[in-house]
């Protein structure tokens, strides 16, 4: 795959590979969150139409010891970087 042959970019895209909105193909290149015009590197999931990120929290975990995911809201944008 050549750098001019990257997917778009979903609407909606999760880095867990159990997520129904994982696509592996989109993870194959390094890819960019910005969240109100701020760069962020700690996102796990992102939906651009409704505007909003999810990050890991640094100290809650699920009954399986996951982080625990906090969901933000504001302006969203991705891309490839």
């Amino acid at each position: 795959m050549t750098d001019t042959a990257k997917p778009a970019l979903p609407d909606r895209l999760s880095g867990n590979p159990r997520s129904p909105f994982f696509v592996k193909e989109c993870f194959d290149h390094q890819i960019g969150i910005r969240f109100k015009g701020k760069e962020r590197t700690d996102v796990e999931e992102y939906c651009v139409s409704e505007g909003w990120i999810k990050v890991a929290s640094p100290k809650a975990k699920d009954r399986y010891g996951n982080p625990m995911l906090i969901q933000l809201k504001g302006e969203v944008e991705a891309y490839y970087v």
